[in-house]
């Protein structure tokens, strides 16, 4: 296999975006994880790429991929080419070759939008939540299994255009928190957030959040009903 990997260290003053090559033999099984380590144990200790899971959990090791958002550990070499190409996620600040901070995205989206329970009450230890209907926990929990990769960011035109653009995966947390019985925020709360440009019409419906998605939520169904919810009331 041949692998071009886009490098640059912007720590480096002298360091400058480039290309470079490195060949190596396939492993059946193979991941880009495996491949990649491989190429930083024998030919390069210097490249730079970030894995904590290695089981598509953490989101960490989001890539293009062939120009394509991905998951390295959850990528098989046998599914590319002989040449692959890999370079770092657009639309995140560069920390080193295919390394990004998608964290500092992540907060900075988090904070905008308050993704956390609104309560009135002050939460009381000692006391039992409420129990909620198992088809209701279901749909929070098809919602909470965003990992916040990154993916759907870099493969969004809007948000490659815009930067305050909170992209699909701050909206599938408004339809996260809508469904949530223990916040106190209304419809018009949550449109008070997202009701422009920058939030739910912003978006251009090209799919590529959906389409890149590694857990396959439904981002482009979540943000069609906040958009015609936000219409329908107003």
């Amino acid at each position: 296999m041949t692998f071009h990997i886009l490098r640059h260290n912007p720590q480096e003053p002298q360091s400058r975006p480039q290309m470079v090559t490195y060949e190596m033999d396939e492993a059946p099984g193979m991941t880009l994880f495996i491949a990649l380590n491989a190429i930083r144990d024998e030919y390069d200790p210097s490249l730079q790429f970030d894995f904590v899971c290695r089981a598509g959990i953490c989101g960490s090791c989001g890539m293009l991929i062939d120009g394509r958002p991905g998951l390295a550990c959850r990528t098989l070499t046998q599914t590319l080419g002989e040449e692959i190409t890999l370079a770092p996620l657009p639309a995140f600040k560069l920390i080193g070759d295919l390394s990004v901070d998608t964290g500092q995205w992540m907060r900075g989206m988090s904070e905008r939008l308050e993704t956390w329970v609104h309560g009135q009450e002050e939460i009381d230890l000692d006391r039992l939540e409420a129990p909620m209907e198992p088809t209701l926990a279901e749909e929070i929990y098809e919602l909470d299994r965003c990992i916040e990769c990154g993916c759907c960011v870099a493969a969004c035109g809007t948000a490659l255009m815009r930067e305050d653009f909170i992209g699909a995966v701050g909206l599938n947390k408004i339809a996260r928190f809508r469904l949530d019985p223990r916040d106190d925020r209304t419809d018009a709360d949550y449109f008070e957030l997202i009701g422009d440009d920058d939030g739910v019409f912003g978006c251009m419906t090209l799919l590529g959040c959906q389409d890149v998605c590694p857990k396959d939520l439904t981002l482009q169904t979540q943000i069609a009903f906040l958009r015609r919810r936000m219409i329908a009331t107003g």
